[in-house]
């Protein structure tokens, strides 16, 4: 009984775990949201108190951009952005 109890767990585990790696590649690799205009919305995140995600917004538009939402949570900073037209 012990035995195929830890089968169980161990498969359980593994399930779980190729769940969890396609729920994030399914993130990851999703097409841009646009904005009423036609920009292209990005999502970067960083921790809180950086400036990380500006700075990444900034090298990504190559200068000004757009805050369309910002969000923080458990000590993540969520921005989405839109490049400013050039």
């Amino acid at each position: 009984m012990k035995r195929s109890l830890s089968f169980f767990a161990r498969r359980t585990c593994a399930v779980a775990a190729v769940g969890a790696v396609a729920v994030l590649s399914g993130c990851s690799s999703s097409a841009p949201l646009f904005l009423p205009d036609g920009r292209a919305t990005t999502l970067v995140q960083c921790p809180v108190g950086s400036d990380s995600c500006a700075q990444q917004a900034n090298a990504s538009c190559g200068g000004a951009f757009d805050v369309v939402r910002q969000s923080s949570e458990n000590g993540t900073l969520s921005l989405i952005y839109a490049c400013r037209p050039k």
